[in-house]
C-alpha cells in the first residue's frame, strides 16, 4: 500500500515520523520548484520545527515544469521518506512538512490563493538557475518569464496582498545563483516595473530577499532505490522517497519581512552576510563538481566517487579547491577553508550517495560562469589549469554530443562544430562570445585548452 495518513500507522516503529497533527496546521510558506533537494533540505528542516513545537509552517509546494512530483506526494497526502546514506549507515524518517503539491496551469487558483493567503509568510524556491529567466546579460527575459515561470504568480498575488492590507512576503531562493537573493529582487523588480508598476513601491517597502547558501548533495532517485526504500517502511510504499547524505548546510541572510521558523535551533546558521559562504560553495564544491562531472564523462564514470577515485581527476580538483579557489575568497570569521576543502573530499569519496556525474553536467551554461568564470576572474595572477582543465572538458561534451542537457545545447554545439579548436576558448567566452564574462582568456590559456581537447579527442 502506498504511504498516506491513513497507513502510516503500518510503517515500522523505529521509522520515525512527524509528532505534531498535520490536519491543524496551516501553510506559512509556498515554495516553487518542489524537486528532491528542497524536500531533503529546506522542508526536512521546517519539518523539525514543527516537531520542535512551532505551528503553521506547512508547506504547499509548486511545480511549475511537470505533475511528476504532485502524482508521488499528492495521493500520500505530502507525506514522503528522508533517507540519509553515509558509508555502511542507513537511517530513514517520515517527513510531514509538505500539504500538497500543485502544479502551474492546472492549479493556478488554489496557487494564487496560498501565495494571497495572511497566514503565507514565505515563499521559497529552488527552481535552478534557468528558472529565473535571465537574458545574456543577467536582466530578466520578459518573454520567458511572462510564460510558464512564478513571476507572474507572485505579481497577482502581490496585488491581492496589497489590496487586503496583507503584508508583505519574504522571497528566499535556495538556487546556486550567486547573491541569489539579490538577483531576485532585481528580476522581480523588472518584471513589476513591465507588468504591474503600480506594485513596485510596495514590493520595495513590503517584501524582503534574503540570500541564502544551501548545500547537500541529494542524488536523483533511482526505481532501486525506491525499492529500497520499501524495504525500510515493511508493507508500505514510498513513490517519493528522497535519497541524501548525511551532511545538511543551510546559510541565510537574516532579513526577514516577517514570521519565519527557527531553523537555525535545527542547524541552519542565520548570518548578516551569506557572501563568503555562498562564495566557497559555488567556487569549490559546485566548481569541482562541474569538474568531476565534465572529466568524468571523458573517461567513462558514472558516479562522482568513481571519478573522484581516479588519481589525475583527484589532483585537479585538489588543486581547483586549495590552490584556485580558496586564494579568491574572503572567509569569514571562523571559515576554515582548507577543512572545508577536506570535508568535500570525504563527502565526494561516499560511495554511499552514488551521485549520477550526468545529473551534475546538465545545464552547464548557466552553471559554469559561478562555477568557474568568477574564480578566473578573481584569480589572474596564475594560470587555473585545473579550471580550464574543466572547460575543454565541458566543449568536449559538447562536441560529443551524446550527454548534453543544456537550454542553450543546440546553439552551442553548433558553435563549437564551426569553430577551429585553436579559437574555441576566445569564441566561447571572448568578448561578445555567448559567455562572455568580467574574464577574458589569455593566448596561453587558449592552447591549453586546444592542447586538452586534443587530448581528449
Amino acid at each position: 500500500m502506498r504511504l498516506s495518513a491513513d497507513s502510516i500507522h503500518a510503517v515500522p516503529q523505529e521509522v520515525p515520523r512527524p509528532g505534531y497533527d498535520r490536519a491543524a496546521q496551516q501553510v506559512g510558506i509556498v515554495h516553487f520548484g518542489i524537486g528532491a533537494f528542497h524536500r531533503a533540505h529546506q522542508a526536512w528542516y521546517t519539518d523539525a520545527c514543527m516537531n520542535g513545537g512551532e505551528r503553521d509552517w506547512m508547506i504547499a509546494g509548486v511545480s511549475l515544469r511537470s505533475g511528476t512530483v504532485a502524482q508521488q506526494l499528492d495521493p500520500q497526502d505530502g507525506l514522503y521518506t528522508l533517507v540519509e546514506r553515509s558509508g555502511e549507515r542507513v537511517e530513514a524518517r517520515v517527513i510531514g512538512a509538505v500539504q500538497e503539491v500543485l502544479v502551474g496551469g492546472a492549479d493556478d487558483n488554489a496557487i494564487l490563493s496560498h501565495l494571497a493567503a495572511p497566514t503565507t509568510h514565505i515563499v521559497s524556491f529552488t527552481v535552478t538557475e534557468k528558472g529565473y529567466c535571465r537574458a545574456g546579460n543577467g536582466s530578466l527575459d520578459l518573454v520567458a518569464a511572462r510564460e510558464g515561470s512564478f513571476y507572474p504568480h507572485l505579481a497577482r498575488a502581490m496585488r491581492e496582498r496589497k489590496q487586503a492590507g496583507s503584508g508583505g512576503l519574504t522571497l528566499l531562493s535556495c538556487d546556486n545563483l550567486a547573491h541569489n537573493g539579490d538577483r531576485l529582487a532585481q528580476l522581480m523588480r523588472e518584471f513589476l516595473d513591465a507588468e504591474a508598476p503600480d506594485l513596485v513601491a510596495w514590493f520595495d517597502a513590503e517584501c524582503t530577499c534574503p540570500n541564502s547558501m544551501v548545500d547537500r548533495i541529494v542524488p536523483a532517485a533511482t526505481p532501486a532505490d525506491l525499492d529500497a526504500a520499501q524495504g525500510l517502511l515493511g508493507a508500505v510504499r514510498d513513490e517519493g522517497a528522497v535519497f541524501t547524505e548525511a551532511f545538511s548546510q543551510w546559510v541565510i541572510e537574516d532579513r526577514f519581512a516577517g514570521p519565519r521558523p527557527a531553523w537555525e535551533n535545527h542547524g541552519a546558521q542565520l548570518v548578516s552576510d551569506v557572501a563568503p559562504y555562498e562564495t566557497a560553495k559555488l567556487r569549490m564544491l559546485n566548481g569541482a563538481h562541474s569538474l568531476l562531472a565534465y572529466a568524468g564523462l571523458s573517461r567513462g564514470y558514472q558516479f562522482v566517487h568513481e571519478a573522484v577515485a581516479d588519481p589525475a581527476l583527484r589532483t585537479l580538483v585538489e588543486r581547483l579547491m586549495r590552490d584556485e579557489a580558496a586564494p579568491t575568497i574572503s572567509a569569514a570569521s571562523g571559515q576554515d577553508l582548507g577543512a572545508y576543502a577536506d570535508r568535500l573530499l570525504a563527502r565526494f569519496e561516499d560511495p554511499a550517495l552514488r551521485h549520477r556525474r550526468a545529473q551534475i553536467a546538465m545545464d552547464g551554461s548557466e552553471k559554469l560562469p559561478q562555477r568557474g568564470l568568477e574564480t578566473l576572474a578573481h584569480n589572474p595572477q596564475q594560470q587555473c589549469t585545473a579550471i580550464l582543465s574543466g572547460i575543454a572538458a565541458w566543449l568536449w561534451h559538447l562536441t560529443d554530443g551524446r550527454f548534453v542537457d543544456d537550454p542553450r545545447g543546440s546553439e552551442l554545439r553548433a558553435l563549437v562544430a564551426a569553430t577551429p579548436r585553436d579559437q574555441l576558448l576566445a569564441t566561447m567566452f571572448g568578448e561578445g562570445g555567448p559567455l562572455a564574462s568580467r574574464w577574458s582568456p589569455s593566448d596561453a590559456d587558449c592552447r591549453y585548452v586546444e592542447n586538452k581537447l586534443g587530448e581528449l579527442s
